[in-house]
């Protein structure tokens, strides 16, 4: 990353999730400026907080920012949220921000077309559009489920090019703060499609437990995520959303992170062996 970057400060919506604290410590190790936005905010670092349902809190959380990674919770597929996305994009667009990078999923025709509405308002955007997160299966809600054995979707058992969130972070932290991505579309995934039984296999190996997949009803699905503390229209919402795209419409691997890195992406037994020795899935 050019650490001679002219941007000043990035805004990072998300910013304690699964990419927003990558980027987070990516662009702090490269001591670039970055606001972390939440909705309780960070009063001890004078940062106001943020809302993407409370508009009377986007002002203040833009002001000064130059660069704007959008992610969108739970999922940029969920009614309302083009609408929401594109509304902030053109706000922080009037407050002159320069660079805008979006988290988008592969497959979502919803997704796509927040892509679009965003884009109508800031045609600069550059688009991360993303598989299926290997790290949904240690830091998400497939950890419980890999320490118990059985990883459970209401979907068929389909190959999926699942992609390492390194790989979106660094690209994203450079889209954010380098030249040369503006307008860009970039399509991520890793670099083979494995069926979740073969991930299963692939875990197993890395954490030294058995991982089997199941075909689960929906019903079954939601009744397991709000077991462990999922809301119950988020597990709707997501069970609505893999049945949709793991149809095996994005099995075909895409070369998005090599454009965006100029190397490789990542692959599944990478992403394991790396969170294997994070000891993640060596809790009880």
């Amino acid at each position: 990353m050019d650490t001679n970057s002219t941007a000043t400060r990035v805004l990072i919506t998300g910013g304690t999730g699964m990419t927003g604290r990558r980027i987070t410590h990516m662009l702090a190790e490269r001591g670039v400026d970055h606001r972390v936005a939440s909705r309780s905010g960070h009063p001890a670092t004078g940062t106001p907080r943020f809302d993407w349902h409370d508009t009377d809190t986007w002002d203040a959380v833009l002001e000064g920012v130059d660069s704007v990674y959008l992610c969108y919770h739970p999922d940029l597929a969920f009614p309302g949220a083009a609408e929401t996305v594109s509304a902030f994009a053109a706000r922080a667009a009037s407050k002159g921000v320069r660079r805008m990078v979006l988290l988008s999923g592969r497959g979502e025709p919803e997704a796509q077309r927040a892509e679009r509405e965003v884009r109508e308002v800031f045609p600069g955007l550059t688009v991360l559009r993303c598989a299926f997160f290997a790290q949904n299966f240690s830091e998400f809600f497939f950890l419980p489920a890999v320490l118990s054995g059985t990883v459970a979707l209401p979907v068929a058992d389909v190959p999926e090019p699942f992609v390492d969130l390194d790989d979106v972070a660094e690209a994203a932290a450079r889209a954010l703060t380098e030249d040369g991505h503006a307008g860009e579309l970039y399509e991520m995934t890793g670099p083979r499609a494995l069926t979740f039984t073969e991930a299963g296999r692939a875990l197993g190996e890395a954490t030294g437990r058995p991982a089997a997949y199941r075909k689960v009803s929906t019903e079954e699905f939601v009744a397991a995520s709000a077991a462990v503390g999922m809301p119950e229209d988020v597990a709707h919402g997501l069970a609505e959303l893999f049945t949709e795209v793991l149809d095996g419409r994005n099995t075909k691997p895409a070369d998005g992170v090599e454009r965006a890195l100029s190397r490789p992406a990542n692959s599944f037994e990478e992403y394991t062996a790396k969170a294997a020795a994070s000891g993640v899935w060596s809790r009880d």
